[in-house]
C-alpha cells in the first residue's frame, strides 16, 4: 500500500508535530506534504528529505514568518497536491490539511486536532488578536466566512475521521456534522522518570498566545507570590512579561531535555486554558507531578481529580486559586506512581497499535 501524509503546518514542534513524528515513524516511506516548513526548528525530527511543501513555500521569509495572514490562499494550497499514486492519504489536521483532494481509489484518513478554531469557535477572539481598524476587522470577516463555508464543505472529502479526544469529536459533529472515532494522542511516556521530590516551583510549558488564558495563571501567581516558571514563546510573550511579577519567571524556547529537567522537578504543572487534548498535561502527569487544569475540553480525560490534580471550574482568578488550594493541600494524597499509571493510558505504543488496527480493519 502507497502511504502519503499531509500536516498543515511544520513550523515548530507542538503536539500536533509530534504527533506527526509518530505517523511518520510507523510509515517511515510515506512523503509529508505541507503548505509551510521550518527546517531549522523541525528538521530533527521531521527531516527536508521528506518534506514536500506547497507553493507558498516559495514565498519570501518575512511573509512566511506571518503565515497567519495568508489564510485566505491556504484552500487553493492544499487542493493543489497531487495524490492520484496513493491507495492511502493520511492527514493530520487542525485547519486544511483536511481539505485535500484525493482521486476516488485513494482513501483519506483524517487525524482530527480540532476542526479549524479561528474559523468557528474562536473567530472573535482572533479578530481581536489581529487588532485591526473597524474596516480592516470588517473584510478579514468577510474572508473567514468564506474559509468557514470552504471548511465546512471540504470535510466531506475524508472518508474517517479520528478525534483525538471526546471534546474534538463533539466538535467534529457539531460543525461537521461528521462521526469519528477517538484515538487518543500518543505521548512519549518513556522520556520521563517519575521524581517524588520538587524544587518548589510550578511550571506552565506552552505557546504564548491569548487562548492558552497564560494572563489568569501570572496574575493568579502575582497574587499568591510562588514561583511560577513559563517555557515557551509565542506573540503573546512581551504583554505577558508586562504583567508578570519577580516571581514569574519567563525561560522561553528550550529543547525537549530542558523541558524534560523542568518537568521531573516541578511542584505542579499549571494548564489554565481550555484545549482539544493537551499532550503536556499527560507528560507532566509522566513525571508523577498533579495537575492544576481548567474543567474544560480533552483534559478532562486525563486529569483526575484528587488523584492526579485538580480543576478548576469558572474562567475567574478566584476560582483558580481555590483549586490551587485544593492542589496545596492534598499535596500528600497525590501518589506519583498512580499518577504515572494515569499517564500510561496515552502511552505512543497504544497510538500505534491502535493506528494498525484501524488499518487492517478498513483498509
Amino acid at each position: 500500500m502507497k502511504i502519503a501524509l499531509v500536516h498543515d503546518f511544520i513550523l515548530k514542534l507542538g503536539g500536533a508535530e509530534r504527533v506527526l513524528k509518530v505517523l511518520s515513524d510507523l510509515f517511515p516511506h510515506a512523503p509529508i506534504y505541507t503548505l509551510l516548513y521550518n527546517e531549522s526548528r523541525t528538521g530533527q525530527i521531521l527531516p527536508a528529505s521528506r518534506i514536500r511543501t506547497s507553493t507558498l513555500q516559495k514565498l519570501p521569509h518575512f511573509i512566511r514568518n506571518h503565515h497567519r495572514y495568508l489564510f485566505p490562499w491556504m484552500p487553493k494550497a492544499i487542493e493543489s497536491f497531487d495524490f492520484s499514486g496513493y491507495d492511502l492519504v493520511i492527514s493530520s489536521s487542525s485547519a486544511y490539511a483536511h481539505g485535500i483532494i484525493t482521486n476516488s481509489h485513494t482513501k483519506h484518513l483524517c487525524y482530527c486536532h480540532s476542526p479549524m478554531r479561528y474559523a468557528w469557535d474562536w473567530t472573535n477572539e482572533y479578530l481581536r488578536e489581529l487588532k485591526l481598524n473597524p474596516l480592516k476587522r470588517h473584510l478579514i470577516g468577510k474572508l473567514l466566512k468564506k474559509i468557514r463555508i470552504w471548511d465546512f464543505y471540504a470535510a466531506d472529502r475524508v472518508d474517517q475521521y479520528l478525534a483525538n479526544s471526546k471534546h474534538v469529536q463533539n466538535r467534529l459533529a457539531k460543525y461537521y456534522r461528521k462521526p469519528s472515532k477517538i484515538i487518543y494522542p500518543p505521548v512519549d511516556i518513556d522520556r520521563f522518570t517519575v521524581t517524588p521530590h520538587h524544587e518548589n516551583y510550578f511550571l506552565i510549558v506552552s505557546t504564548l498566545t491569548r487562548y492558552k488564558n497564560i494572563e489568569r495563571a501570572i496574575q493568579l501567581f502575582n497574587k499568591v507570590r510562588k514561583r511560577l516558571v513559563i517555557i515557551g514563546e509565542g506573540p503573546d510573550c512581551q504583554r505577558l512579561k508586562q504583567m508578570a511579577g519577580p516571581q514569574i519567571d519567563f525561560l522561553g524556547f528550550k529543547p525537549d531535555e530542558v523541558v524534560k529537567e523542568y518537568l521531573e522537578n516541578c511542584r505542579a504543572f499549571i494548564f489554565p486554558g481550555e484545549e482539544d487534548f493537551g499532550i503536556a498535561p499527560v507528560e507532566a502527569m509522566a513525571c508523577g507531578k498533579p495537575v492544576l487544569a481548567y474543567n474544560k475540553g480533552g483534559v478532562k480525560e486525563s486529569v483526575i481529580p484528587g488523584i492526579t490534580g485538580e480543576f478548576f471550574d469558572e474562567p475567574t482568578i478566584s476560582s483558580m486559586e481555590d483549586g490551587l488550594a485544593r492542589l496545596l493541600a492534598n499535596t500528600k494524597q497525590y501518589d506519583p506512581a498512580l499518577i504515572r499509571k494515569q499517564a500510561e493510558k496515552f502511552s505512543k505504543e497504544h497510538f500505534e497499535m491502535e493506528i494498525r488496527k484501524l488499518l487492517r480493519d478498513y483498509y
